[in-house]
């Protein structure tokens, strides 16, 4: 990386007054600096990790399964939740916002309370796996996708939470 000369004429900006200047860079030669600035990333990215993550809820309180969607799909899982309920089932929805950090504590907590997790994505089930890792076994977990733009819809949607729930008792 390029650094500017030490002396610098009192009117230049240099953006970094109070702290080391920002020198994107991948190469970190010596062993001691290398871990130096991968001690300093992983004490952010915790950082990160438990001030950033962001998720709304929705009639989770009582719930006996889960929805879990996010973006369009969370949107239309709200439509699914209002529905089963008028059909009598307890389900709730959580709709994560921050993709990372993911809202995975949350959902184990969720996951000792409902007996099964649906997991409703306009992809291939790309969020799929970071429910599971946050279930870790505690109940099913099952994925129901739509993709290349397809839109599920809520009376897509509703069959596979009766499949689930039948499945559950």
């Amino acid at each position: 990386p390029v650094r500017p000369p030490e002396e610098r004429p009192d009117w230049a900006l240099t953006g970094a007054k109070g702290r080391e200047p920002n020198i994107i860079t991948s190469l970190y030669l010596g062993a001691e600096n290398l871990e130096r600035v991968n001690l300093r990333l992983q004490a952010k990215l915790e950082e990160i990790a438990a001030n950033e993550v962001r998720w709304k809820e929705y009639s989770t309180e009582d719930a006996d399964l889960l929805l879990v969607a996010f973006g369009t799909v969370g949107r239309i899982c709200q439509t699914v939740v209002r529905d089963a309920r008028r059909a009598g089932m307890k389900v709730g929805l959580l709709r994560p916002i921050t993709l990372w950090p993911f809202p995975s504590a949350r959902i184990a907590e969720l996951a000792e309370q409902v007996r099964g997790v649906l997991v409703v994505e306009m992809s291939a089930g790309q969020m799929v796996e970071d429910v599971r890792l946050a279930v870790e076994g505690r109940c099913p977990v099952r994925f129901y996708g739509r993709m290349g733009g397809v839109i599920p819809l809520p009376d897509e949607i509703l069959p596979e939470l009766e499949e689930l729930d039948a499945e559950c008792r």
